[in-house]
């Protein structure tokens, strides 16, 4: 089995996840068009199309005190439009939260279950 690093989990799960929820949150509750979102987000337009249609980074499911997180980070966004600051902060406030261990685990089964490589040199 390949050995998957928590980065990877973070670039191929937790980012697109973080861009499917903004990408939500700016067209339901800030009314901006796809064409704006995939300008804020630094994606096409394709991206921003499978995320709103759930084809894309389907795989987490945020709680409602995460989903409130990321809105903060949607306010954030319109204001000073500044995706990477913003992406950078919510993946460490989720790495804290351990959503990348949990998916880690499911995804590399050599990961030990008290793993806290994560963790190690914060």
């Amino acid at each position: 089995m390949k050995k998957i690093m928590p980065q990877e989990i973070e670039l191929w799960y937790l980012i697109p996840a973080l861009r499917r929820e903004l990408a939500k949150i700016l067209v339901n509750k800030k009314k901006l068009n796809q064409k704006r979102i995939s300008e804020l987000l630094g994606v096409t337009g394709a991206a921003i199309s499978q995320y709103l249609n759930l084809k894309r980074a389907s795989e987490i499911t945020f709680t409602k005190a995460q989903l409130k997180r990321i809105e903060k980070a949607a306010d954030n966004l319109v204001k000073n439009e500044n995706c990477i600051k913003e992406l950078h902060f919510l993946c460490s406030y989720f790495k804290k939260d351990k959503i990348v261990c949990k998916i880690h685990k499911q995804k590399d089964t050599s990961v030990k279950k008290n793993c806290k490589i994560c963790f190690e040199f914060d």
